[in-house]
């Protein structure tokens, strides 16, 4: 898609099976992306670029995954005023939750929006993402208002076969 609104930040390639997701519900939702690997560690110099530049190129928000010690989320945040979201990644050593804890703890003055550990984390960034551009985009807000409302009929439909399943 021209002209990215959002850019997703994976900090290694190995991160994208699960950013998917994220990706899916932007582009379900026509907002324009921008996918590109980037590492705090290996890459600083790259991140700094990107997350400077961003606002300049007409992105709105930016969303960072990572794992281990996830400091791209922060590093990112520290050179922007755009709204950053992290996405920790599931690593095979303590199961994300260190990932978790680095962008759920930055020293405050630098705020990150922080998502659960995996795909469901992912998947929500996006949507989290969509109603902060929705803030300034009528018709992206009235898409996510129909998909709140189709969430709302399936779980009364899930509710109606319980109670049918009971008899009552």
């Amino acid at each position: 898609m021209s002209d990215p609104r959002v850019l997703i930040m994976m900090g290694s390639e190995s991160d994208f099976d699960t950013m998917k997701p994220c990706v899916d519900v932007l582009e379900e939702y026509g907002v324009a992306n921008e996918v590109v690997v980037a590492s705090a560690h290996r890459t600083p110099h790259v991140v700094e670029r990107l997350a400077r530049e961003a606002e300049a190129r007409g992105i709105k928000v930016i969303i960072c995954a990572a794992g281990m010690s996830a400091h791209l989320a922060g590093v990112v945040a520290a050179y922007t005023i755009l709204p950053v979201i992290g996405v920790p990644m599931e690593a095979a050593a303590l199961k994300g939750v260190d990932a978790l804890y680095s962008i759920v703890q930055m020293p405050g003055g630098i705020p990150v929006a922080c998502m659960g550990i995996g795909k469901h984390g992912a998947k929500n960034a996006g949507y989290l993402a969509a109603q902060i551009i929705a803030l300034m985009d009528p018709e992206l807000r009235d898409k996510l208002f129909r998909y709140r409302d189709e969430l709302s009929d399936t779980v009364a439909a899930m509710n109606r076969r319980v109670q049918d399943k009971l008899g009552r």
